[in-house]
């Protein structure tokens, strides 16, 4: 789960109208409106100057989509003096033409530092090689060693698909994870009561409680329990690792929730992940609980699913709204086909969709690019085709609601 602010209502009552001919009128993601002037964005904030002349910066996810347009026309016309520098940074890594991994073994030294155990202030504080993740409560030396493995083979994985997986941004050198003891906790600090973790955009951290990952009591600390899953991590530092274009608008949603399902259904352990036999387990993960029958989003293998422009254009309120699993599951559906199942199976289609996200095509002008010439009905016809050949029988609507079959 992708998430920014926990609450946007401080940021608008903050906010009055502006005498400045600059100003305009912004609508956030719930339909409010604010007055403010625009000064500066990235590929994931926007920095708007206040009536009290001071800047103040948002995620641009809680902004309506037509904001979000201006945004990014504002920026290429070189109104946008921050970009040039994060559009620099992001073009690194642009590995398109990079073969498919087979298998990331992670054998490096993750360079595991203790920086600081606070018991008094309940501050403890570790490092790997790419990442620094600060947790309440006293991990112990099995644990962060798990994690930075975790951490840095996930860094390793991201990096390596040929899809420019290259956005990130550290703090201090590192990317910043945060972990609470208990959900309560988590809560406290901003993450949403019904995620299991979730990617802050606008701080540029992961915030994830131990109850949904891999670990246990021990004593005053915690330990690993190998039998438990932890992909919520995963999923979320593929979110941290998604270059900021890929929220955009025709991507919003099913692929970018899509990208982070397919890593995190891929079969982990110790520091490997078996990407070259991923498919079933992946089939496994989307129509059921997994081979392991511990996760899975369960939409069984007869799908009903909503027209596939309404669910490509969905809004990520809406994506994350209704009905989250669902939308989820069928992501993850979208995405595989696009990377192994369309044309050659070679994912052509689909990284020239990302190379146009890059280069600022949101909604139905970047959907024209992954249909290459379809229409949306000979789109879905495809996917249907894809997919029953390897036992999903899809069937799409005319609404951007899922229905349950008959047969469920």
């Amino acid at each position: 789960m992708k998430a920014t602010l926990r609450n946007f209502t401080p940021f608008v009552a903050a906010l009055t109208v502006l005498a400045s001919l600059d100003a305009r009128t912004w609508t956030d993601v719930q339909g409010r409106k604010i007055e403010a002037e625009y000064v500066s964005s990235t590929d994931t904030d926007v920095t708007l100057k206040l009536a009290s002349g001071k800047d103040a910066t948002l995620p641009l996810t809680k902004l309506s989509s037509e904001d979000q347009a201006f945004i990014k026309e504002t920026a290429a016309s070189g109104g946008d003096k921050a970009a040039p520098k994060a559009a620099e940074k992001e073009g690194d890594g642009l590995n398109f033409d990079d073969p498919w991994p087979q298998t990331i073994r992670f054998s490096e030294d993750p360079q595991i530092k203790v920086v600081t155990e606070d018991k008094e202030q309940k501050r403890f504080v570790y490092e790997s090689a790419h990442y620094r993740f600060v947790c309440d409560v006293r991990l112990s030396q099995q644990v962060v060693k798990g994690f930075s493995v975790m951490f840095e083979s996930t860094y390793q994985y991201c990096r390596a698909l040929p899809l420019a997986i290259s956005g990130g941004k550290m703090t201090d050198g590192k990317y910043q994870i945060l972990l609470f003891e208990t959900k309560d906790s988590y809560v406290q600090a901003g993450g949403p009561p019904t995620s299991a973790g979730v990617f802050m955009s606008g701080k540029n951290v992961v915030m994830v409680p131990l109850t949904s990952l891999g670990v246990r009591p021990v004593g005053s600390g915690y330990m690993l329990d190998r039998d438990q899953e932890s992909g919520t991590l995963i999923h979320e530092i593929t979110h941290q690792l998604t270059p900021g274009q890929y929220y955009a608008p025709g991507a919003m949603g099913w692929f970018s929730e899509g990208l982070a399902e397919y890593t995190t259904a891929t079969p982990y352990r110790a520091g490997n992940f078996k990407v070259k036999s991923n498919f079933d387990d992946i089939v496994a993960y989307a129509t059921a609980y997994g081979k392991k029958d511990s996760r899975g989003r369960a939409l069984g293998t007869e799908i009903s699913a909503p027209a596939f422009k309404d669910f490509c254009l969905m809004s990520y309120a809406q994506f994350t709204g209704a009905n989250p699993n669902f939308n989820y599951g069928f992501g993850l559906i979208l995405t595989t086909y696009f990377l192994h199942l369309d044309g050659d199976g070679d994912a052509k289609r689909v990284k020239e969709f990302l190379k146009a996200l890059r280069a600022g095509k949101t909604r139905e002008d970047a959907l024209k690019v992954l249909l290459d010439g379809r229409t949306y009905e000979q789109m879905e016809e495809a996917i249907s085709k894809a997919w029953k050949r390897k036992g999903v029988e899809i069937k799409f609507g005319k609404t951007s609601i899922p229905t349950v079959s008959d047969s469920e």
